[in-house]
């Protein structure tokens, strides 16, 4: 039961990351904001980031894949931030 909770939390972070990403990208195909398009692409490497969490701990648990889901994430992050200061710099 202990290592059920932890499972199920990684799970949970991966499904509402992957509705996040895709909700953005829906609201991006009706109003064509970048905004939108830069905070979809975030989330989009943010859910594979979290799906490498469940590949590693739950799927795969002797496989080490920390520095693939960190580098995902410092992606992630990346990409927003680059295109807040792309959209910013354009006003």
């Amino acid at each position: 039961m202990a290592g059920l909770i932890p499972d199920l939390v990684y799970l949970l972070c991966f499904l509402t990351s992957a509705l996040c990403a895709g909700l953005l990208l829906r609201q991006y195909g009706r109003v064509a904001s970048p905004v939108l398009l830069w905070s979809s692409a975030c989330f989009v490497f943010l859910a594979l980031a979290n799906l490498l969490v469940v590949i590693d701990q739950i799927v795969f648990p002797d496989i080490n894949l920390k520095l693939a889901r960190l580098m995902l994430t410092l992606l992630a992050v990346s990409v927003l931030l680059f295109g807040f200061i792309w959209e910013g710099e354009k006003d």
